[in-house]
């Protein structure tokens, strides 16, 4: 574990003396693109709203030499995202790589089965967030005139049973094309990482998190548990790797469309799903 986050471990530090947000640090993908950023030599704003989560990834990278500091913030709202961006000015005086990564499938189910708190639900945990965050940061990064956004997507657009968190991520999507139009003038990136299926070992916010219940309203634990297993066989038969992903894998792309090895790579989406297609 030392060597891993230890910034010397790096043989190419791509991003020394960068500010780097991470939105969901505190576990999983988010936790794991902030280690990879850290070690290429980012100074890394850990952004969750779960402090136990934060506070383990920011003590982590700190512990090993990485410039870190700890933002609990609602990004679900504006006025979150924007007290993100305060606090990461406040600490580090610029904000050169933004990553959305806050977000994830609450339910699995026919979308005839949601209610609409459920939907709305869904939406406010994995599409406003993107939102809200590249709407904060883009003027910081137009007056820098410089700035990489990467975003990330989701394989769930071409899924079962998630309709409410596939339009969320279609929407992001959509969002990095957009914005990659737009910004490219203020020499702002945009692009798009879209996951597969992948295994979450330190996961610590439950999928039911932000109150929404232990379970769907209507539905059998064993009839939620069928949806999951036959969502899970669909993603995995349109793998050429039948298998799931790790989040390193996730966050050596990231570091990539950070980096200036991407420096003409906007608008772009990477698919990091084991060839699902």
């Amino acid at each position: 574990m030392a060597d891993e986050l230890d910034p010397r471990a790096a043989g190419a530090r791509r991003l020394k003396n960068k500010v780097c947000i991470v939105t969901g640090a505190g576990q999983g993908i988010g936790r794991a693109i902030a280690r990879r950023l850290g070690q290429e030599g980012g100074k890394i704003v850990v952004a969750d709203r779960v402090d136990e989560g934060a506070t383990q990834t920011t003590d982590e990278l700190t512990e090993h030499g990485v410039g870190a500091i700890k933002a609990l913030v609602d990004l679900s709202t504006f006025s979150g995202a924007e007290e993100m961006m305060d606090l990461a000015m406040k600490a580090f005086g610029q904000i050169d790589v933004l990553v959305n990564n806050v977000g994830g499938t609450i339910w699995m189910k026919p979308f005839h089965l949601y209610t609409e708190e459920e939907v709305k639900l869904e939406l406010e945990r994995s599409l406003l967030p993107t939102l809200w965050g590249c709407r904060a940061v883009l003027p910081i990064m137009m007056e820098q005139q410089a700035g990489s956004i990467i975003n990330i997507g989701s394989q769930s657009v071409r899924g079962l049973y998630r309709a409410p968190y596939a339009s969320s991520k279609g929407g992001i999507l959509a969002l990095g094309k957009v914005l990659a139009m737009e910004y490219g003038r203020y020499g702002i990136r945009v692009n798009t990482l879209s996951p597969g299926g992948t295994d979450i070992p330190d996961r610590i916010t439950p999928r039911q998190f932000l109150g929404a219940g232990v379970m769907a309203e209507g539905l059998e634990q064993e009839q939620a548990e069928e949806f999951r297993q036959e969502m899970v066989a669909d993603i995995r038969s349109q793998q050429s790797l039948h298998r799931r992903g790790v989040p390193d894998e996730h966050a050596a792309a990231v570091a990539f469309l950070a980096s200036d090895d991407a420096s003409f790579v906007t608008g772009d989406v990477i698919n990091c799903s084991g060839g699902q297609s």
